[in-house]
């Protein structure tokens, strides 16, 4: 029966594929009438693939091509497809990927009730590669490289909204440590809005060591610390500053903790600077901290506008004024434009 089920799952796929095929030769449109024609449901279990769901990161894990996709999964329904989710079916026929058409019953059960938006496809999972493969970069290269180092960030969403706010300031690398660490799962792709798809995640069994290293060759490792007593601010024997007083004159590794209990105190003996964001108010015990991602934001926004080439203040009241002009297009704002990366507030609510 299993064996029975995969061929006939296998051959089916092909003729989706062929399908398809033959309607962009005739000149259809790819989702229209046709699509609906096709066999509900036909879903044979795959071992080895995990699902990844999501417009964002199944549209961006196509377009990156890093992972073997099995297949697309995509929501069955009376109307065509359109924008973006015609976009995946072209790219599923170039590359002959059977699409199958699931209810939404169906796609539910398999995301285990996470929010798919009528996409999901089978993968081959990410893997974080060796720091080692990282490339060597020299101080002297660019004095504002930016590297960001997550120690120990456990929760997937996290690490997922750590990753988008990540890529869309503009951080060079990441650099995770391998141990008590979030994988990289269809979840946190979810929630980087498909970052993780396009973006080179490191990892290192000795983070301690890594930094070590780095400050040897000249860069700053910068750590994070909640807002600290004033008694904790003189006896520090690691300068703590304020976010907002930060000065990015040289290559930088800015190093963020656990969600819960901060940096390890191995990795923050290994800082040479600790970072933290002063409140605008006194707060009662217990909510001296933000959340991780939160932090991840404030302090990448903070220390990414210093960088050359970041609009300036009248330039970005320009731009806010009239986004159509040529400038809203200029380098240091192309990455705000990545497909998926956007607010999300629209297909979010798909």
């Amino acid at each position: 029966m299993g064996l029975l089920s995969t061929v006939r799952g296998a051959t089916w796929g092909r003729l989706v594929t062929r399908h398809f095929a033959h309607a962009a030769r005739r000149g259809e449109r790819p989702g229209g009438d046709e699509l609906s024609r096709l066999l509900l449901d036909d879903l044979v279990p795959t071992s080895r693939q995990e699902l990844l769901f999501g417009l964002s990161p199944c549209l961006l894990a196509l377009r990156a091509a890093r992972r073997y996709v099995a297949r697309l999964l995509l929501q069955a329904g009376k109307a065509g497809l359109q924008g973006e989710r015609a976009e995946l079916l072209r790219m599923a026929e170039a590359r002959d990927i059977p699409v199958l058409r699931p209810r939404r019953q169906k796609l539910d059960a398999m995301c285990r009730y996470q929010v798919h938006q009528g996409v999901c496809m089978e993968v081959s999972p990410l893997r974080p590669r060796p720091w080692t493969e990282a490339g060597e970069a020299s101080p002297g290269d660019d004095p504002q490289q930016l590297w960001l180092v997550l120690d120990g960030i456990q929760d997937p969403r996290n690490f997922g909204a750590v990753l988008r706010s990540a890529h869309f300031l503009g951080v060079d690398k990441i650099i995770t440590s391998r141990r008590n660490s979030c994988p990289l799962t269809p979840v946190v792709s979810k929630a980087s809005a498909g970052a993780m798809e396009v973006m080179d995640v490191f990892s290192t069994d000795d983070l301690t060591g890594f930094l070590q290293t780095k400050a040897q060759q000249g860069w700053l490792v910068a750590g994070t610390v909640g807002c600290p007593e004033p008694k904790v601010l003189q006896s520090s024997e690691i300068p703590i500053r304020s976010s907002l007083e930060f000065l990015w004159d040289r290559p930088t590794l800015l190093v963020l903790g656990n969600e819960g209990s901060g940096l390890s105190q191995e990795v923050q003996a290994s800082c040479q600077l600790l970072l933290t964001i002063l409140p605008r108010r006194q707060l009662p015990s217990g909510f001296e901290s933000l959340n991780v991602s939160v932090v991840a934001g404030i302090l990448l926004h903070s220390i990414c506008s210093q960088r050359k080439g970041f609009p300036a203040e009248g330039e970005r009241r320009q731009l806010l004024q009239d986004p159509q002009e040529p400038s809203a297009r200029s380098e240091g704002l192309s990455v705000a434009q990545h497909p998926g990366l956007s607010s999300g507030s629209e297909k979010e609510a798909k």
